[in-house]
């Protein structure tokens, strides 16, 4: 059983809502549940080494037989030093990156580790000439996926301050870049930090860290700051993420809920005060296994958990098999990239059946369809196929802004997909009524009527993509 703890370099200071009393204490409620293991993660690599040699070591004094093990993240660059504090000051195991993948965002170097505990009483005595070894392996396949490199540079000890999780940061980076704020990340950094102050400085894991991220970006794409959000919550269309937190779908936060913030977000929605898990109906996994049947055919159990987890991921993955095949089977770089013109390589189906492909030739793009002819050699026969250019340069359609001036324009918070929409061309609505949802980057948003009145100059449907303040329709007033 591991405990997601974070905020390590504030221990000695009692102002601080996570200090050592805290963690002592929740150590204490996890033993008293008989765990095997106790896990310190520190997600964001805050873990300062004097730090550690307190946390580990406080935690050794008051259980000197429970295995004790360390994860944390390389994001200031004090990663290194970190674990190795924690090794001497009790810790049974800590966690660390194969050299060519290590640092930044990721967990420390393992030669680095190795080194710095090599001829102490410490040492867990791996061969470093066997660990570079392996290490060959994955640093050439790191050179396969290079195009997906985050851009990262080198230690960042701001992180001090955002605590943005490793595995977030460079996925907020890319969310950040694709929803138009790549110039603002310095603001987006920024935005996270007073996001979680917003929020009541919560522990930030999967999910509750998307949280966080998903308030941060809507907040630099809407020009808000934690006066303004704290000042317009009531009228402020927020990330779907956030108000699940604010409900209590994802439990009780340490502290309590930041008040009025929560109320005045959830406008009349439900709150939970327990457990979310006791409010909802029974979760009949057989029948979910047999609806996959009859839709998809074979099921497995992987299936059946991804599907109660991500119904509509599940069904776009299984349709993209469906019309493409398996892909798995493909070499990394022809999953990656096109072979060149001539190359030939080889994909093995199953054991003893192999495919010998060649590309030959790719014809023009049609300016009617966006396709082209691509003919190719399968085991010696010359075959051809028709494929959609995704690359193909399509005609941008500019849409009009919404007025800010004009309280009857209702304007995109942010760009994205629209994946729902609720109201029709002369429908009437009152307010707080939904509109329309967007997605993007994984972060859901539901737009909502501003005043009541009837809608008009619909500009959307559902599946088009969407600019940040682009006008989604007019809700006109009675009598206007």
């Amino acid at each position: 059983m591991t405990s997601d703890i974070e905020r390590l370099y504030g221990l000695l200071n009692p102002a601080k809502k996570y200090n050592l009393e805290y963690y002592l204490s929740l150590a204490e409620k996890l033993v008293a549940l008989k765990i095997h293991v106790l896990g310190v993660k520190d997600m964001a690599g805050v873990l300062k080494p004097k730090a550690a040699t307190l946390l580990i070591g406080a935690l050794r004094k008051k259980y000197p037989d429970l295995p004790i093990h360390v994860h944390t993240h390389d994001s200031a660059g004090t990663g290194v030093a970190s674990m190795v504090a924690c090794a001497n000051a009790g810790a049974d195991a800590v966690d660390t990156a194969t050299d060519s993948l290590s640092g930044m965002t990721s967990q420390p170097s393992v030669g680095a580790v190795l080194a710095s505990l090599e001829g102490s009483d410490l040492d867990p005595g791996l061969n470093v000439h066997h660990v570079r070894a392996i290490d060959t392996y994955w640093s050439q396949l790191r050179l396969l996926y290079s195009p997906f490199e985050a851009g990262l540079h080198g230690p960042d000890p701001e992180v001090y301050e955002h605590e943005i999780p490793g595995g977030q940061l460079t996925n907020m980076m890319f969310q950040a870049s694709q929803l138009g704020l790549g110039a603002q990340w310095a603001e987006t950094k920024k935005a996270y930090e007073q996001a979680n102050d917003l929020l009541g400085d919560i522990v930030k894991v999967t999910p509750t860290s998307k949280v966080v991220g998903d308030l941060a970006q809507f907040m630099v794409s809407n020009k808000l700051d934690f006066d303004s959000v704290q000042a317009k919550a009531s009228e402020l269309d927020f990330p779907g993420s956030v108000l699940e937190f604010f409900e209590g779908l994802m439990g009780q936060p340490y502290g309590g809920f930041p008040e009025p913030l929560r109320t005045n977000a959830l406008r009349g929605r439900r709150k939970l005060d327990k457990r979310p898990g006791l409010t909802l109906e029974p979760f009949d996994l057989g029948q979910i296994k047999k609806d996959i049947h009859s839709k998809w055919g074979s099921v497995t159990e992987c299936d059946v958990a991804s599907y109660a987890m991500y119904p509509k991921v599940f069904d776009d993955y299984r349709k993209f098999i469906q019309k493409f095949g398996d892909l798995s089977v493909l070499p990394t770089r022809y999953f990656l990239s096109k072979p060149e013109i001539g190359e030939e390589f080889h994909v093995e189906l199953e054991k003893g059946k192999v495919l010998i492909l060649k590309l030959l030739a790719v014809g023009p793009l049609s300016d009617t369809t966006g396709q082209r002819e691509v003919f190719y050699e399968m085991n010696g026969e010359v075959r051809q196929v028709t494929v959609d250019d995704n690359k193909a340069a399509v005609e941008n359609t500019s849409r009009a802004k919404a007025d800010p001036g004009d309280s009857s324009q209702v304007g995109a918070p942010m760009s994205g997909v629209v994946v729902e929409l609720r109201v029709k061309d002369g429908g009437e609505v009152k307010k707080g009524d939904p509109l329309a949802v967007l997605s993007a980057m994984k972060m859901e948003m539901v737009i909502s009527a501003p005043h009541a009145g009837k809608v008009s100059n619909l500009q959307i449907k559902e599946g088009d993509s969407v600019g940040g303040a682009d006008l989604i329709c007019k809700i006109v007033k009675a009598g206007e």
